[in-house]
């Protein structure tokens, strides 16, 4: 799945090519998708100049003169700007046109995205829509912090790595990086969140910006189904020190890494360096 920085990856890639473009046709090749694009939604999209575009969490939203798009890539979808010679592929499912001639096509082999348009300007649907008003705060803000992390989690038993994934404590930190963080950190991923330190959550806290902003500049992970916005595969995965490791041996001290699960999502560690908390 697309995590905080393969999708601010593609935000970057395709912002330049959108802003302050009018969309001047829409065409819709599938409509099942996570949310049935509706009927009318050439009716309300073309015609409109296209303002800023931001991310929120793993939503995109582009600023429209009237409301705004909604963008989710789900768990295989990706975003392309193409000409009109560029050849249509499975699975592409939506295509804008912009008065450049340029195409932003969305493409999502398993159809778990979005691509919405909404009636309210950006700033308003990020506090009143179902999707994003109880999102927690970004991990790369001001809001984010140890002590954010340390004060949420002295009411909840879950272990801290599902803590840190839980969307509305912190956006963003998807299973990958929630692993790396906890490695580097040196905290068990199946320690209970509610036993960690006010130190502990500072550095937790320090390491997660540290890994999201490395993705970032690096193009994000290399998943299955995952293309940076100039098609070419992210290449984060030369640097991941503990996901997908099983068996190999850790970079800190050479132990076998191991895996278990929580919360339903494979989860990689090191029996030394990640003995207990901080």
């Amino acid at each position: 799945m697309p995590e905080l920085p393969e999708v601010e990856t593609a935000l970057r890639g395709i912002r330049p090519h959108l802003e302050r473009q009018r969309i001047t046709q829409v065409a819709v090749y599938e409509t099942r998708l996570r949310q049935p694009i509706p009927l009318d939604f050439a009716e309300q999209v073309v015609g409109q100049m296209i303002g800023a575009l931001n991310r929120r969490a793993k939503y995109i939203l582009i600023a429209l003169e009237r409301g705004c798009l909604l963008v989710h890539l789900g768990m295989t979808g990706s975003l392309r700007i193409t000409t009109a010679n560029t050849p249509l592929e499975r699975h592409d499912h939506l295509e804008l046109t912009l008065q450049t001639g340029q195409r932003l096509r969305f493409h999502d082999p398993r159809r778990f995205g979005l691509f919405l348009w909404l009636p309210e300007r950006p700033e308003v649907a990020l506090s009143t829509h179902p999707l994003l008003k109880k999102l927690g705060p970004e991990p790369l803000g001001d809001e984010f912090s140890g002590e954010h992390l340390h004060a949420l989690s002295q009411k909840r038993r879950v272990a801290v790595k599902a803590f840190i994934m839980d969307g509305t404590v912190v956006v963003g930190v998807g299973n990958i990086y929630a692993n790396e963080a906890l490695f580097i950190a040196g905290i068990h991923p199946a320690y209970p969140c509610n036993r960690i330190s006010l130190a502990g959550y500072r550095l937790l806290a320090r390491v997660i910006r540290t890994v999201l902003t490395a993705a970032i500049q690096q193009g994000g992970t290399t998943l299955r189904d995952f293309v940076r916005e100039d098609g070419q595969p992210g290449y984060f995965t030369a640097s991941l020190r503990i996901y997908g490791r099983t068996g190999e041996p850790c970079v800190n001290c050479g132990t076998p890494v191991q895996q278990m699960t929580i919360g339903q999502r494979m989860s990689f560690f090191c029996p030394r360096c990640q003995k207990v908390a901080n």
